[in-house]
């Protein structure tokens, strides 16, 4: 019988492991999204899951979501790796640069692609954002402010055990910080960096400076259990010779960002809530892995930013 074979393309199959709060919300992402499958879970705690990563391994699958405590993250990163599956992780990626280094190295080896739960980073306001940083229409960038607050901590004891976590507010949210003042101003290094920390055994307020090449100075401050008067004070300013943008968190939320344009004592919105944003970062690493693509040179700038946390930290000189 004559006639056209018509390709049928395939979903990815994904394997989550870990369905506390954040696994379980991206797997709905997911799930919502349609645009890949969820063939398996894994997390000891839960009866009608699977209980370990050895038998997560078992499945058939093309790539699996990590979403379990800190500590875990880059050895179950590299074996999954290792094991032929692309990897989306939540943040950080491992406590330190050494096991984030190890961990984008095992994918650029295996040639797979690595993602990150860098969320803010598809956040409209914050795309907004960044895209008038880099238009140069602001002028020349010499300072950026971020603050990121939150009124209560984890609710975890591992988050409070530095061997476990890797450090307090800073890995916590302050990644989220150092990556947009990176992710903004694209490959300018940091040359230089000063921080201070307060609280044992892992902080729960610091402030940073970091001095870029071009001659930008980023201001950095984030903590936990603060007295907001709200459960959370999140902005990023960038201020140029021209003008300025600056996001912010709407009425003390979590989940809603205004972006705005400043010129002198004049102000501009661009852009409002409402921003269903939660699940973006694993929904496009899914789309991208669809379409078959494989290591991204891209991953290094995970590396780049735990370099930055581990000066913060005094890991480094």
């Amino acid at each position: 019988m004559g006639g056209s074979l018509t390709a049928v393309a395939t979903l990815p199959r994904l394997g989550f492991l870990g369905l506390g709060w954040i696994g379980r919300n991206r797997l709905e992402a997911v799930q919502r999204s349609g645009i890949a499958e969820v063939v398996a879970v894994a997390d000891p705690a839960v009866p009608e899951a699977l209980g370990s990563l050895d038998e997560l391994l078992e499945e058939e699958l093309d790539g699996i979501v990590i979403a379990t405590p800190s500590a875990l993250h880059s050895q179950q990163a590299e074996s999954a790796l290792q094991h032929g599956l692309a990897v989306f992780c939540q943040k950080p990626l491992g406590r330190s640069a050494a096991e984030v280094g190890a961990v984008v190295g095992a994918a650029r080896r295996a040639d797979l692609l690595l993602g990150v739960d860098l969320s803010y980073r598809y956040v409209e306001a914050v795309r907004t954002a960044v895209h008038w940083v880099r238009s140069g229409e602001l002028g020349e960038v010499f300072a950026i402010d971020l603050v990121f607050h939150n009124a209560f901590g984890p609710d975890k004891d591992w988050f409070y055990d530095p061997d476990l976590s890797g450090g307090g507010c800073v890995i916590d949210l302050g990644l989220h910080l150092v990556d947009l003042v990176l992710w903004s101003l694209g490959r300018e290094e940091v040359t230089s960096v000063s921080s201070r920390l307060r609280g044992e055994p892992v902080e729960d307020f610091a402030v940073a400076q970091l001095d870029l090449e071009g001659g930008t100075v980023a201001r950095l401050a984030c903590s936990w259990n603060l007295s907001a008067g709200q459960d959370c004070v999140f902005e990023a300013s960038f201020y140029g010779d021209e003008s300025a943008v600056s996001v912010r968190n709407v009425d003390g939320s979590f989940y809603d960002f205004r972006a705005e344009l400043a010129r002198g004592r004049a102000r501009e919105t661009l852009c409002e809530p409402p921003d269903d944003w939660g699940g973006r970062a694993l929904v496009d690493w899914a789309r991208r892995l669809g379409e078959g693509a494989r290591f991204d040179e891209q991953a290094e700038e995970h590396v780049r930013v735990a370099k930055v946390l581990d000066a913060i930290y005094g890991r480094v000189a």
